[in-house]
C-alpha cells in the first residue's frame, strides 16, 4: 500500500470523512482513547465504513509518519449506488445484468471477476460495505483496468441489495452446491442478477433463502470447489449465451 493511498492522523481522517472521500476502511490503535478519537467515532456512526482495532505496531509498519493511532485507506475508485444504476439501465432500454459478491475477500479473484464482467457487459458488480474485498491497486491490476470502467456498488449488505433488485423487477439466482438445478437448466430471462459466494463458505444461508433460484455448476473431480473467479465466469457467460440465443 502506497502512502498516497492512506490518510494519517485523527483530524485529517475526520475531515476526509466529512468531505465524503471514498474510504475503504480505517485502522485504529487498539488502546486509543481521547476526546478527538471520540469525535472520530461520532462521525463514523453515521457511515458504513469498516473500522478495525489493531496493535500500534501494525500502524507503525504502514507508515513512519505521525499517524496518531489512526490510518484511513482511500478507495481507488468512486463507488456507485445500485439504486442509481438500475433505473439508468432500464432507461437505456436494457435488461439489467448484475453480479453480487457475498463474502469474497481475495482481491485477485475480485479483479479477475471484474475483468470477466466488463468483457461480458455486466452492468455492475455489488460488494458489501463490510467483510468483503475493496477496490485497491492489486484488484485493479488483476482486472486489467476493468475496475476503472465497470461500476462497483458498495452496499450496506448483500441481503438488502438482493431485496432491492427483486423489488426492481430483477430475478436473483445464487450459485451454490446446495442447489438441485444445474446452471444450464435454468432460463435467465429478462433482468437478472447472479450471486457468487466465497470459496470456503459460499453464499450465506440468509441470502440463499431469499433468492429466486439456486443453481449449481456440476463437478466430477475430487477437489471441493471451483475457484470463485472461474465459477463466476461460467455463470456470467451462460447468461450471455442465453441472451445471444434470444436475440437471434
Amino acid at each position: 500500500m502506497r502512502e498516497n493511498e492512506m490518510i494519517f492522523g485523527i483530524r485529517a481522517v475526520i475531515e476526509a470523512i466529512q468531505a465524503d472521500k471514498e474510504i475503504d476502511k480505517i485502522l485504529v490503535k487498539r488502546e486509543l482513547q481521547s476526546e478527538l478519537s471520540r469525535e472520530l467515532f461520532a462521525v463514523l456512526k453515521e457511515r458504513d465504513i469498516p473500522v478495525q482495532r489493531v496493535p500500534a505496531e501494525r500502524l507503525d509498519r504502514l507508515t513512519r509518519k505521525n499517524h496518531q493511532g489512526v490510518i484511513a485507506f482511500i478507495s481507488s475508485v468512486t463507488y456507485q449506488k445500485l439504486e442509481d444504476i438500475i433505473p439508468f439501465v432500464y432507461e437505456a432500454g436494457k435488461n439489467p445484468f448484475i453480479v453480487l459478491l457475498d463474502g469474497v475477500t481475495d482481491v485477485r479473484n475480485f479483479g479477475a471477476i471484474a475483468r470477466t464482467c466488463e468483457c461480458a457487459g455486466v452492468d455492475a458488480v455489488v460488494i458489501p460495505a463490510k467483510g468483503s474485498v475493496t477496490v485497491n491497486a492489486d484488484a485493479i491490476k488483476t482486472s486489467a483496468g476493468a475496475l476503472h470502467v465497470l461500476p462497483v456498488c458498495k452496499e450496506k449488505n448483500i441481503n438488502q441489495a438482493i431485496r432491492f433488485l427483486q423489488q426492481s423487477g430483477v430475478k436473483v439466482f445464487a450459485a451454490t452446491e446446495k442447489a438441485v438445478d444445474v446452471y444450464t437448466q435454468v432460463a435467465y430471462e429478462g433482468p437478472v442478477a447472479i450471486v457468487m459466494g466465497a470459496e470456503d463458505t459460499g453464499v450465506s444461508s440468509e441470502n440463499l433463502r431469499i433468492c429466486d433460484g439456486l443453481v449449481k455448476i456440476p463437478q466430477f473431480g475430487t477437489i471441493g470447489s471451483l475457484n470463485v473467479s472461474v465459477a463466476a465466469s461460467v455463470m456470467v457467460y451462460e447468461v450471455v449465451r442465453q441472451r445471444m440465443n434470444e436475440s437471434v
